[in-house]
């Protein structure tokens, strides 16, 4: 067995890679991820899209280091579309392949062992690096990335708490509404 059969005997490169600096950010592209799946919520009874026209999602990706160009905009606009599909169980992981098609990471011999850079086609890397986020959470993080359990609500989550028992995108928004809601319930069904 050579050394490289060797390393990839030793390694599950799917998923043990994902941590050692290939270039991807794992808590920055979660961030992003996040960020792009809560881009349309609902604000004042009425559902908004904070990325819907070009110049507010070129916006969008400046201010989250990516490129800015109306090719970037538009596959981001179709990914998140699939994405808040996957996540809400809609639509299936495999609805996803088509924004990985090209990717790859690169590795590259330093100085102090080896560096990974992610390769995407152009157009297509703040898509490629969110469906990569969600693939981590999936893996790492079962069942943690979820809708916000107000039904009037379109935010996510990504629950990181010890018992993973977080319902809402905000306690202080949805959870006390809910709460509220369902005291209300109770206690108009217990004076009938």
């Amino acid at each position: 067995m050579n050394a490289r059969d060797r390393f990839c005997a030793r390694v599950n490169l799917s998923t043990e890679l994902w941590g050692l600096g290939m270039g991807f950010e794992a808590s920055a592209d979660e961030g992003l991820l996040l960020d792009l799946l809560n881009t349309t919520p609902v604000m004042d009874g009425n559902r908004r899209d904070l990325i819907g026209d070009g110049e507010a999602g070129r916006r969008w990706l400046a201010d989250h280091g990516q490129r800015a160009s109306v090719e970037e905009w538009e596959t981001l606009r179709e990914v998140r579309s699939v994405l808040q599909d996957v996540v809400r169980g809609e639509q299936s992981a495999g609805s996803l392949a088509p924004f990985l098609a090209g990717v790859a990471y690169r590795p590259a011999g330093v100085d102090d062992g080896i560096s990974w850079s992610l390769d995407v086609p152009e157009g297509c890397g703040a898509a490629a690096r969110a469906v990569l986020a969600w693939g981590a959470l999936y893996e790492s993080s079962p069942g943690r990335l979820r809708p916000c359990a107000n039904p009037d609500c379109r935010l996510f989550l990504i629950d990181h708490s010890k018992p993973n028992t977080a319902r809402w995108c905000s306690m202080a928004r949805c959870g006390n509404r809910m709460k509220a809601r369902r005291h209300y319930e109770r206690t108009r069904e217990a004076t009938r």
